[in-house]
């Protein structure tokens, strides 16, 4: 591309976005913008596109640089004027001092360039004095993409309302994703979004454990009013299943599920009574003892004819197996709070899991409500595994049968859980179905959707996997390090983030976009949004009906 300015002109046109000209920086730190004179160091925010165009003596561009402004400071000419600032009472003086003796800086961290072969990591930089302009809605949709069949409109960028922001959407499910922030900045409020959105654009199918009853019928507003928004059944119908394991509280809530959920005693393995040993207490010799007892009664369900034993039966047990009586003993008390759960049952009238998959394979959407056990964490863990392990199974098997055949392997599949830290904390990642699934299964086309306040809580390894992260406003330190572990330019993405609004505003990085961006989440909960993601009312539908039987056979009568 080629200017027509010559060459003073390239480096001091007025531009009407323009903010100032580089300089100073590196390619390590990132590059300082001098404000014009005329530019307010108020209109300039943290988490702000800017682009940095240089230009050759002859008014060719050399490409643009795309940034985002990580710091913005105060300086002068004269270190003196700190300490013996000057009166400014005196406009004349106040118009001499600003913009000229004293100025406005902003600290922008260079993410890309844009050259004649298209967008490329930042190599290099700009010289002195190149320009520095606010990004136009243009230039940040370049970068990001349209709204399209591969793209969900997630927000906007900060003070660019009408300007859409893009998750590349193949990208975002072919690798886990994470959305953190602390209590109360709207985790549910975005993941409702992502859900919707890969329902939408159909990107993936969805399996989600939703502990807190917000995604299946309807959910809870994030607004103060507290108000019930549209869950996925009302927006895609068919295309999404509700299942529950408290069938009283869905009716309640008048929630019309698709099945209740039951596990029978023969269909807990003990390799889901493994992963549940830091939730049950366990040590390692009574997990251990659950296999002794497993391989005991091969080809029956170990865990009823454990439970059926009174206490000689137990010690007799325990005598001919090798346990001690007393591990036998405190076995049986911490495996009978699992016979507690009223969906637990010595015999569930269908597979629970092979419905759910069957769901699954058919390209819908599944919603699993906790009801009353939401706050029950031996009943999530439970569920959340013995579900997870058996879709894992299933998926590797067809996976390897397809040999590669695409036409072949099963549809990608996202699971999402919520309180991830529950499930992935440093002492039981390495054991239990999510971490596998987060370090191994994206070859197998199941990745996760991890919700969580306290990504701290989680396995460090795991969280390295995660290939795409939206962050709400985090203000706990070891939570931020947590976050942008392993994150390109962490040092300043900690200060935008940690700046961030307490509501609907998120900085995202990763594997779904190109570069990091801080936006301001689109809305959810309004007829708007609702018709945004194709949903219509009986209403709509009526109009839309009528309209096409006007087309085809006339105007009635």
């Amino acid at each position: 591309m080629t200017q027509d300015h010559a060459y003073p002109e390239a480096y001091n046109t007025f531009l009407p976005n323009r903010l100032g000209i580089v300089v100073n920086g590196s390619l390590s730190k990132g590059l300082d913008i001098k404000l014009d004179p005329d530019v307010p160091i108020e209109s300039v925010k943290v988490g702000q596109y800017v682009v940095v165009e240089p230009a050759t003596p002859t008014g060719q561009s050399l490409g643009r640089f795309f940034c985002v402004v990580s710091d913005l400071r105060l300086d002068a000419t004269d270190p003196a004027l700190a300490s013996s600032p000057p009166d400014l009472s005196n406009p004349i003086v106040a118009q001499v001092i600003h913009g000229t003796a004293t100025y406005g800086v902003a600290h922008v961290v260079p993410y890309l360039m844009q050259t004649s072969e298209g967008l490329r990591p930042v190599r290099t930089i700009p010289a002195h004095y190149a320009n520095a302009s606010e990004a136009t809605q243009e230039q940040v949709e370049a970068v990001f993409g349209a709204d399209d069949a591969d793209h969900l409109w997630i927000g906007s960028p900060l003070d660019m309302e009408s300007t859409l922001i893009c998750l590349d959407l193949p990208r975002l499910v072919e690798r886990s994703v994470g959305v953190f922030g602390k209590s109360g900045t709207g985790k549910t409020f975005l993941t409702r979004i992502l859900m919707a959105g890969i329902l939408q654009k159909r990107a993936a199918v969805q399996l989600i454990f939703d502990m807190h009853n917000e995604y299946g019928w309807a959910g809870t507003s994030e607004g103060q009013s507290g108000g019930a928004v549209k869950g996925l059944k009302q927006l895609f119908g068919s295309q999404v299943a509700v299942f529950t394991l408290d069938e009283a509280s869905s009716r309640n809530r008048g929630v019309s599920t698709d099945g209740v959920i039951e596990i029978g005693y023969d269909e807990i393995e003990p390799g889901d009574i493994e992963t549940m040993a830091e939730t049950l207490n366990l040590t390692d010799i009574q997990t251990q003892a659950v296999w002794t007892l497993a391989d005991h009664w091969k080809g029956k369900s170990w865990l009823t004819s454990f439970l059926d034993l009174d206490s000689d039966g137990r010690n007799k047990l325990a005598n001919e197996l090798g346990p001690h009586e007393g591990t036998v003993r405190a076995l049986a008390t911490k495996l009978r709070t699992l016979t507690r759960l009223e969906f637990v049952v010595s015999q569930a009238h269908q597979s629970a899991v092979r419905t759910i998959i069957d769901y699954l394979e058919r390209g819908k959407t599944v919603v699993l409500e906790f009801g009353r056990y939401k706050d029950n964490t031996i009943a999530q863990v439970l569920v959340a595994n013995l579900l997870s392990r058996r879709i894992y199974d299933e998926w590797s098997r067809r996976m390897e049968q397809a040999l590669g055949d695409r036409s072949k392997e099963p549809s990608q599949l996202v699971i999402t859980i919520e309180e991830a830290h529950k499930f992935l904390s440093p002492s039981i990642a390495s054991q239990t179905i999510f971490g596998t699934i987060a370090r191994e299964m994206r070859k197998y086309n199941v990745t996760l959707l991890v919700v969580d306040q306290r990504p701290s809580a989680i396995d460090n390894e795991v969280l390295s996997q995660i290939g795409t992260k939206l962050a709400c406003l985090l203000d706990d330190e070891k939570d931020v390090n947590s976050v942008l572990q392993g994150a390109s330019g962490a040092g300043e993405l900690r200060s935008v983030l940690q700046r961030l609004e307490s509501k609907q505003q998120a900085l995202i990085f990763g594997h779904a976009v190109p570069m990091p961006v801080v936006i301001r989440v689109r809305d959810y909960g309004t007829e708007t949004s609702y018709a945004e993601f194709g949903f219509r009312d009986a209403a709509a539908l009526q109009r839309t009906a009528e309209r096409d039987a006007s087309l085809l056979f006339g105007p009635p009568g």
